[in-house]
């Protein structure tokens, strides 16, 4: 039986695109170039078109406004000549008001506008009654403020309208317009009559709309040829960017062959050509470094196994005047016990020096097994007790009730440890010394804590390198090589775990060994704080 692959919900696969995208964003700087540029492209060419619609708008309504006023001036003078011949006293007021209106009623269907006849100056607004007018229009399509400015004789004036109908008016859409209004005078009653001219904007809508429309479309279009433009430019300056990366990544993961690939004289082939005498002189550099380090691994290497045959005859001699020193008197006794001191102190030192070339030439290899660091603990405060009752000083393991287990090479562990304790009864200045263990079930920690000397700011990063002391003028009370604490950190690096210290001066210091659960395991956190909770200060 099939099943059909359930989808991701839609605001998981929406977060996913838009992740994908910011990291998108982030990393190419084609893409914010483009973008950059199509945004500016877009505001100045938002910015061009509004001013040349504004430009045509204001040109094509200047024309038409001196269109329609002189064609209502005609209009109303060939009103008043007709005016002029008719006789003022035969004629009903009425009758002349019909025959004034009428014969400019019909031109105005056949020529596009429409025509008001309003009463007399003086007797009233159009809402009122006794107008004559084009049929099918609507007398409040003249608006007020221009009938206020007729109250009175008046010269010709025109305004901006909004023309409604009442039925189809042949030629006069409703919508925007514009309305003249001039005054004559009626000889059968010598009044003033105000006739308003309405004519419609609709053209004029239409050709604004017609250059709106193009604008829009050569804005687009532009923006397109400008984004496409953009890129390819992006493109020729980014793709060298980005082969040079690769290189540079290659160069960073060993790989000191790659080269860039030289093309023309250009700015950018001048810059592939220094990059490439830069690789060439790191790739010398490089095999001139790896050289001396493998001469000097295995100088060390050599001279730590040729001494072994003279320090083991050495040895000899020295062992058989130890034992007979009772024999000696007190000066020479003396001096065949500092001989022995001295002669365990450099055994010790090339045995650590033979660890250290075996680490340089990556030959350090684990034993892994399930290993309880509580019983690491305990096994190493147990032999450095001698050493801890020398100094007067206690070891103290603070037991955390349960297992605390990892994966790990026992004895590469004990020497881990053994020199972090080693190390804090030499510095304990005779105050007690603390190791905490602790684990979980991604990783199992040892912290150790003195409160002696401490480190003082930035030693905390050095006390990990070969022979380094924070006193020079210290003695190494407990016999140490000072390579401890490098072969420590080498030992951790190859569990894979962490070897951190901390320090402040006169209040001790603690050094915390975390490895994980499993080998394999990539470490995220340590069950202990590396910052002891005895310290006073606030981090």
């Amino acid at each position: 039986m099939s099943t059909t692959p359930r989808l991701p919900p839609v605001p998981e696969r929406a977060s996913y695109a838009l992740r994908r995208g910011l990291t998108f964003w982030r990393r190419s700087v084609q893409a914010r170039v483009v973008a950059s540029t199509v945004l500016l492209s877009a505001a100045v060419v938002g910015i061009v078109g509004w001013f040349l619609m504004q430009q045509t708008r204001d040109g094509l309504l200047d024309h038409r406004v001196d269109q329609v006023v002189a064609e209502a001036e005609n209009e109303t003078a060939d009103a008043r000549n007709r005016l002029a011949y008719a006789p003022g006293t035969e004629v009903d007021e009425s009758e002349q008001q019909e025959d004034l209106v009428e014969p400019i009623i019909a031109r105005g269907a056949t020529r596009g506008f429409a025509v008001v006849l309003a009463p007399a100056v003086g007797s009233g607004r159009l809402a009122e009654g006794g107008a004559k007018f084009t049929q099918g229009l609507d007398t409040s399509s003249v608006p007020d403020n221009l009938q206020q400015h007729f109250d009175q004789p008046a010269p010709t004036a025109w305004t901006y309208t909004t023309i409604r109908t009442t039925r189809a008016v042949p030629g006069l859409p409703e919508g925007p317009g514009i309305v003249v209004g001039s005054q004559v005078t009626l000889p059968a009653d010598d009044q003033t009559y105000t006739l308003y001219y309405l004519y419609s904007l609709d053209d004029e809508e239409e050709t604004l709309a017609l250059v709106e429309r193009a604008l829009l479309t050569a804005g687009v279009l532009l923006l397109l040829l400008v984004a496409g433009l953009t890129w390819l430019v992006a493109r020729q300056v980014v793709t060298p960017v980005r082969m040079a990366r690769r290189v540079a990544e290659r160069l960073a993961a060993g790989q000191l062959q790659e080269r860039l690939r030289v093309t023309g004289e250009d700015d950018l082939a001048r810059l592939a050509t220094s990059f490439n005498q830069m690789a060439s002189n790191l790739q010398r550099q490089i095999r001139q470094l790896e050289e001396l380090s493998r001469l000097q691994r295995r100088f060390v290497s050599d001279v730590s196994h040729e001494l072994r045959t003279p320090l083991t005859t050495v040895r000899m001699a020295g062992d058989v005047l130890h034992d007979a020193r009772a024999s000696f008197d007190p000066m020479t006794a003396r001096a065949a016990e500092l001989l022995q001191t001295e002669l365990d102190r450099f055994e010790t030192l090339l045995s650590d020096l033979l660890e250290i070339s075996r680490f340089d030439a990556g030959a350090a290899v684990l034993e892994v097994e399930d290993v309880n660091l509580v019983d690491v603990a305990r096994r190493v405060v147990d032999m450095t007790s001698a050493l801890a009752e020398q100094r007067d000083t206690r070891v103290i393991v603070i037991d955390p009730g349960h297992l605390c287990l990892a994966e790990a090479d026992v004895r590469r562990v004990e020497r881990i440890v053994r020199n972090l304790v080693t190390n804090a009864i030499d510095h304990a200045e005779s105050h007690d010394v603390h190791v905490l263990v602790e684990g979980d079930d991604h990783a199992a920690a040892i912290a150790v804590r003195d409160h002696g000397v401490g480190l003082g700011p930035g030693e905390s990063a050095m006390v990990f390198n070969r022979f380094w002391r924070a006193d020079p003028a210290r003695a190494r009370t407990s016999g140490g090589t000072g390579l401890g604490l490098s072969i420590a950190l080498e030992d951790t690096h190859l569990h894979g775990g962490w070897l951190q210290a901390w320090g402040r001066p006169g209040e001790g210091a603690q050094f915390r060994l975390t490895l994980p659960r499993r080998l394999s395991q990539p470490l995220r956190h340590s069950p202990l704080p590396l910052v002891p909770q005895d310290d006073r200060e606030p981090a």
